[in-house]
């Protein structure tokens, strides 16, 4: 890869991300509006209440993701979806074409970015009339580079999930859309397990997707809690995902993972806290630091001495408060005469001291 940049951004509905801007955190509606564009609506306000910067859809239809078939191939045998067909998954859990117009108004009006996964080539132009800022590839989709070619050409930012993809499929994907047409691309760390388990999250992929891709990486966080996603930031993830509920037991086929509003406004408090804390290589006093210097250590006289009595070690020690010399004076101080007279549990200052040991 061509490794031309320091720190990659792009900018989303005019929000700058990048390792220097607060991270960018997407509420993931997947199918958590259980089939009612009233949960869909109120999960987008709930999303810009809790701090979110954008909600994302997915927009396909059973017919556009797979095929309506209960042959062994399309049984699903195990996880949280188990004994469904395929085509019945996704009957279930879409998001109708028609809510999409209706959402992403309400979306515009009330000040919070909208943009969707799209899952075939008819999707990405039916988000592309809607005016769709951004669009996100799927991590079951990022083998598929003629949808991600396509995706490319309408030359707006493209964020990859890479869950499941290995490095050669991640590369493949990312020159596929850069010879697309896409020059404003981000790549989601992610593992596509519902939950994910936290000692498979190896969260240092994220500083080595960035350096390795010189791109805007991010993490697509299917673990429970917020604890993982925090951690992230601590590895530049600029961008964080996470599927958001209005009730984890409201039965749909994602509520179990997904965070309620409550608990998603802790997680973007937590990243912004996150990054304020990592800051820069800094050695220097902190602003915050200044009222304790006086509790540091320094050196005291812990007897009276008279004007050209000489110092010795019974004198002086090096005790809090620090408005004496620093303790790294004291060999100095010892064997010096004072000029004048001192009081016992008073500050050694230079300007007590003679200048010479005689």
């Amino acid at each position: 890869m061509n490794m031309t940049s320091t720190c990659p951004q792009i900018k989303i509905n005019d929000r700058l991300i990048s390792t220097l801007h607060e991270p960018y955190v997407i509420a993931e509606l997947s199918a958590n509006h259980n089939g009612s564009l009233g949960n869909a609506k109120e999960l987008v306000k709930q999303a810009k209440l809790a701090g979110a910067d954008a909600v994302k859809l997915q927009t396909y239809t059973p017919d556009t993701i797979t095929l309506r078939s209960s042959a062994e191939d399309f049984l699903i045998n195990d996880g949280i979806w188990s004994g469904k067909t395929l085509y019945e998954l996704y009957e279930e859990a879409h998001t109708p074409w028609a809510w999409h117009h209706e959402l992403f108004d309400y979306a515009r009006l009330i000040g919070i970015t909208m943009f969707s996964s799209p899952f075939d080539h008819s999707a990405v132009d039916f988000l592309d009339s809607l005016g769709c800022p951004a669009f996100k590839i799927a991590s079951f989709e990022a083998i598929d580079l003629q949808l991600i070619r396509y995706v490319a050409s309408k030359g707006k930012p493209m964020i990859i999930s890479t869950g499941m993809a290995n490095a050669e499929e991640i590369t493949e994907a990312v020159l596929c859309a850069k010879e697309g047409g896409c020059h404003q691309l981000a790549l989601l760390h992610c593992v596509s397990a519902y939950p994910t388990p936290p000692d498979e999250c190896n969260l240092r992929t994220i500083d080595d997707m960035r350096e390795r891709y010189q791109l805007v990486t991010g993490l697509s966080d299917h673990s429970l809690g917020h604890a993982i996603a925090t951690c992230s930031v601590a590895f530049g993830a600029c961008i964080i995902e996470k599927h958001f509920t209005l009730d984890k037991d409201g039965g749909g086929p994602d509520d179990s993972f997904s965070m309620e509003p409550g608990e998603f406004k802790e997680l973007c408090k937590n990243v912004k806290s996150a990054h304020a804390a990592i800051g820069q290589v800094s050695y220097e006093r902190k602003s915050s630091e200044l009222p304790n210097i006086k509790f540091r250590r320094s050196l005291y006289f812990v007897k009276a001495l008279n004007a050209g009595d000489r110092i010795t070690e019974n004198c002086v020690k090096s005790v809090r408060p620090g408005y004496g010399l620093k303790p790294k004076h004291y060999d100095n101080v010892i064997g010096k005469k004072v000029k004048k007279d001192v009081q016992a549990n008073t500050p050694v200052t230079f300007d007590i001291l003679s200048n010479k040991k005689n």
